[in-house]
């Protein structure tokens, strides 16, 4: 699937984030919604702390497309979390998945996951998150995309900006700079849940397979994931020409 560009404002980009510098969440949103109008979109995981990042921006973009990448994998408890909010939020959701289902894709190059090895979980986000983000995005027209990220949750998002682009598209993250208390602040004052799982220590979750409760051996949350190997999915990076080869092939 090749990288797309649509058309969109032409931002300079450090002179947006200086702009933006002092503004808080919502500001953000606001700021983003006139920016990019109809171009706007948000995602989200439904996982731990999501309840903040979609309570917040739907009370200003009400019927936001919000896209949910479904891998098949998840954790009977995140889907009926996501019926949950879907419901109370009165979500604009837009369902994505690969074009490879989960038998398929076992039968031709087996539970990737159980392979103790990077290169086979990175082939596994491709096929099961990074395709169908990169296609949602593509088909939704999108030329904006709010998500959740904060720079305490991995190495890659200490160095992130309120404002970055990220496949031919403006990535915008609202809460970057929030900590657990801002988050905890928040949950409480709008009395939104948590993730059902965070009562039995999970601090972040995504694929049953790929996600485990935080141990007092974990020196890091997102140790939880992926078995230790890494710390990113591959939604939330840079994708290269070759990635994008990679994406293209995965659906044949």
């Amino acid at each position: 699937m090749a990288v797309f560009t649509l058309e969109k404002p032409k931002l300079n980009l450090e002179a947006a984030n200086q702009q933006l510098a002092d503004a808080s969440a919502t500001q953000i949103v606001e700021w983003a919604a006139d920016t990019f109008g109809d171009g706007l979109v948000m995602s989200t995981s439904f996982g731990i702390q999501s309840a903040v990042m979609l309570n917040l921006v739907t009370s200003v973009v009400p019927d936001i497309p919000v896209i949910w990448v479904d891998t098949g994998y998840l954790l009977p408890e995140t889907y009926r979390f996501a019926e949950q909010l879907t419901e109370r939020l009165n979500l604009n959701l837009k369902v994505y998945q690969s074009p490879i289902s989960p038998a398929r894709m076992e039968a031709t190059y087996g539970k990737l996951w159980e392979q103790n090895d990077v290169e086979a979980l990175n082939h596994y986000d491709q096929m099961r998150k990074v395709e169908p983000m990169q296609r949602a995005l593509q088909e939704l027209e999108a030329t904006a995309w709010l998500a959740g990220l904060r720079r305490s949750q991995t190495d890659h998002r200490q160095r992130l900006s309120t404002i970055n682009q990220q496949s031919g598209i403006y990535k915008l993250l609202p809460i970057l700079d929030w900590n657990a208390k801002d988050v905890y602040e928040y949950l409480k004052a709008y009395e939104l849940p948590y993730h059902p799982l965070f009562d039995q220590g999970y601090t972040t979750v995504g694929d049953w397979h790929s996600s485990r409760p935080l141990t007092a051996a974990d020196e890091q949350e997102r140790d939880t994931r992926f078995q230790g190997l890494k710390q990113e999915c591959g939604l939330h990076l840079p994708q290269t020409h070759g990635e994008a080869q990679s994406l293209d092939s995965s659906r044949l």
